[in-house]
């Protein structure tokens, strides 16, 4: 979907500010909100998609505000509510309702560093056409999906080239919505900085953006 999530290529946001030495987490919070999240997700109410859309919909003017780990807090509190984990009136009170049932959490604490070191992979053990090859001029579809889509928007409609394919993944566009995994190959395509930003760009810079076959067309 297109919304202040996307803001790569905008203009307005300031330079990135990079920061020597940057720890894993700058605050204690955030380490839990990374924890509960990711334990959360046991549950098996929702997948990485569509969380990821979750906070694609909060409100733009409120997204700008807050911070990584508070966007994670705000996306897993209304994934819970709409999964019936909680009701809302508990996420504002941020306490149990009285006499509300309490539930054991499927995940176990042995299975926390199997889940962050090894994640759950994407990638899927199927068959699918291959439609490009390394070296093909592609272009990126011009499309304004109102869900949720990994295609930034300041690639679309442009030309690039297939470097690598990477083989068969879960389409996020479907997988997000819980209409199925849809899996489909993903090409590691090259964009000259020219072509996405125009002649201001150094002519020697590329971007390398992963996409999935549906967004791709032959250029």
């Amino acid at each position: 979907m297109n919304g202040i999530h996307d803001m790569g290529g905008m203009h307005g946001m300031g330079p990135v500010q990079h920061e020597k030495n940057e720890p894993v987490f700058h605050h204690r919070w955030e380490a839990r909100a990374f924890a509960i999240t990711r334990a959360m997700g046991g549950w098996g109410k929702w997948n990485l998609d569509a969380s990821r859309h979750q906070r694609e919909l909060i409100d733009p003017a409120r997204y700008l505000t807050l911070s990584y780990y508070e966007k994670w807090v705000e996306g897993l509190i209304q994934l819970s509510v709409k999964a019936g984990l909680l009701t809302q009136e508990e996420a504002d009170r941020a306490k149990r309702a009285k006499g509300s049932a309490k539930q054991v959490p499927p995940m176990h604490a042995e299975q926390a560093l199997t889940l962050v070191t090894k994640g759950a992979p994407a990638i899927r053990n199927v068959t699918a056409p291959q439609r490009f090859q390394a070296g093909q001029r592609v272009r990126a579809r011009n499309i304004n999906p109102t869900g949720h889509t990994r295609l930034p928007r300041y690639a679309r409609g442009k030309v690039g080239t297939i470097d690598r394919d990477h083989g068969v993944y879960v389409f996020p566009d479907t997988n997000a919505h819980f209409q199925g995994e849809d899996p489909q190959r993903v090409y590691s395509v090259r964009f000259s900085a020219r072509e996405l930003w125009g002649k201001q760009a150094s002519p020697r810079d590329s971007v390398y953006i992963d996409m999935w076959d549906t967004y791709l067309e032959p250029a």
